[in-house]
């Protein structure tokens, strides 16, 4: 599918789409949200559970990078098993359309009936897009399953930008460990640089999503600090169940 904002003239005060970016979006907040969030649940938990700073350090990186390369191959093999269930849907409508084609005519009729289109208009719609094979298999997987090839993602860069992206995540929680030899102020100091890659990530979304930037961002630092706080007293309980008792 081309992108019409940039192909035709676009009018004085005329606010253009996201664009082909929108389909990382995803990969983009959960990447950095999982990164700030678990991250910090960890070294929460290890400190609640009476580690010292440098066996929280090296727990804090050993599990960034664990989280880094399991969030690659994760959102890899998710997002190429999706695309090959569409690429089997397609290929399953290729024979549907050559065998049984006035079928599929029906069915484009009463979705398109169902978008509101109706009388001659509907059927003159319908004869123009049955005229192409093209604008049939299209029109079918746009409409039948949710298929547009611009909305696709790559499983190589969904797999990257959720991997690093994850990685940059982690950051703010597993510094403070390497800088303050007190597990007491560097979990403090983790929950602010934590709390404030939370808040930011939260906020600097709605640039795309157009919502309230000031809820939203308190919105995913209430949740992040909460299952911080959380993580501490279960490393806590922890501590006190099993290992000191």
């Amino acid at each position: 599918m081309t992108d019409f904002d940039e192909k035709a003239d676009t009018p004085l005060g005329y606010e253009t789409h996201i664009g082909d970016s929108r389909q990382y979006m995803r990969d983009i907040i959960l990447g950095v949200n999982d990164g700030l969030v678990s991250t910090f649940l960890l070294v929460s938990a290890v400190v609640g559970g009476g580690l010292d700073a440098e066996q929280v350090l090296l727990t804090g990186i050993a599990g960034a990078l664990a989280g880094m390369i399991s969030m690659s191959i994760g959102e890899y093999l998710a997002t190429k098993a999706q695309d090959e269930v569409f690429d089997a849907e397609i290929a399953l409508e290729k024979i549907h359309l050559r065998d049984h084609r006035q079928h599929e005519r029906d069915q484009l009729t009463d979705m398109l009936g169902d978008m509101g289109l109706e009388g001659q208009d509907l059927e003159t719609v319908v004869e123009i897009i049955d005229s192409s094979d093209e604008a049939m298999l299209n029109m079918h997987a746009a409409l039948e399953f949710g298929v547009v090839d611009t909305e696709r993602r790559s499983p190589y860069a969904a797999a990257v930008a959720s991997g690093l992206l994850f990685l940059l995540g982690a950051i703010p929680s597993v510094i403070p460990f390497a800088i303050w030899d007190g597990t007491a102020t560097a979990l403090v100091a983790a929950g602010v640089f934590a709390g404030i890659g939370l808040f930011f990530v939260g906020a600097i979304k709605t640039l795309q999503t157009k919502k309230g930037w000031l809820i939203s961002g308190l919105e995913n630092l209430a949740l992040g600090l909460a299952a911080g706080v959380l993580s501490f007293f279960v490393g806590k309980a922890f501590d006190a169940l099993i290992i000191s008792g």
